[in-house]
């Protein structure tokens, strides 16, 4: 009886510690037909959690506008889901950047997730266009004249690592907050620690709108860690441990990950975080199975 207990403590949250819990999830826009179709699958099978909303990201350099801007309106033609689109400072001038921004509002899109960007393919550092928001910041008050969006911006547990420290990292989330930013989704990590201790640093800053959790499900380590490389976060130890040898199984290492994951967002859920953003690189399979292990339930079941 012992064992029982503790397997249905472990396994099965009560529904009413759930019921205040929120997600939502991150997508790309497809490259080809094939990936279309894979990414509209993600969305049917993961579209019955009613997520919060749903991002769509803007490929580096602005290299998949068009794209973004299709998935997002199919979004709200084809679905009740509510879109968030990406738009970030790359390679495009205010005029450009604010055509776009125009475009989503008349297509019905309320929410923008605003993004200074990474640098352009081939580029080693972001350079700004000579005629186009400089950061962030300068983009979050350019579509707050244009609408009423809610603006969702990026924030950093580990730093940027183009902030020469957390101070002025977190002077930088106060201004695109002083420029109208309501939330902000953190960069993945893999150790709550970092988390925790970015939310008391932003708090003590007096920073209050919400900081929600990303979390990237590991469905490809090499392809994770070259990444994370870039963007600052860092690969504990026990990670790479836990994924060595798996790179040729991919049955074993999506299950290590969903289980990584899934360990990861109950040590969350146990210190009252109250929303997760899934970075979910269109693959519904390991995003879908963190959610039932949660307790996380399809609103129509």
């Amino acid at each position: 009886m012992a064992v029982k207990t503790t397997l249905e403590d472990i396994f099965l949250t009560p529904a009413q510690k759930l019921s205040h819990v929120a997600v939502s999830f991150e997508f790309f826009p497809p490259k080809s037909d094939e990936m279309e179709q894979k990414l509209w699958e993600a969305i049917t099978l993961l579209a019955p959690m009613a997520p919060g909303f749903v991002s769509v990201t803007y490929g580096a350099g602005g290299s998949t506008r068009e794209r973004t801007h299709q998935t997002v309106k199919r979004m709200i033609d084809e679905t009740k889901l509510k879109p968030a689109a990406h738009l970030t400072c790359v390679n495009a001038s205010r005029d450009e950047v604010d055509g776009v921004a125009r475009a989503y509002w008349e297509a019905g899109v309320r929410h923008i997730v605003a993004l200074r960007g990474d640098p352009p393919q081939g580029a080693s550092a972001y350079r700004p266009h000579p005629e186009g928001y400089q950061y962030s910041s300068q983009l979050v008050a350019g579509l707050k004249r244009i609408g009423d969006f809610e603006i969702s911006v990026a924030a950093f547990p580990e730093k940027h690592p183009d902030s020469p420290s957390f101070e002025a990292d977190i002077d930088y989330l106060k201004q695109k907050i002083d420029a109208g930013a309501t939330r902000a989704i953190t960069q993945y990590f893999f150790d709550v620690e970092h988390y925790f201790r970015y939310l008391d640093r932003v708090r003590k800053a007096g920073i209050t709108i919400p900081i929600i959790a990303g979390i990237l499900p590991v469905g490809n380590f090499a392809q994770v860690t070259k990444f994370s490389a870039m963007c600052g976060a860092s690969i504990p130890a026990w990670l790479s441990t836990l994924f060595e040898g798996l790179d040729h199984e991919p049955l074993k290492r999506n299950s290590v990950a969903v289980g990584v994951a899934t360990e990861q967002c109950r040590q969350l859920l146990a210190h009252g975080v109250d929303h997760l953003h899934f970075y979910t690189l269109n693959r519904a399979d390991l995003t879908g199975a963190i959610c039932h292990l949660l307790g996380l339930r399809p609103k129509n079941s």
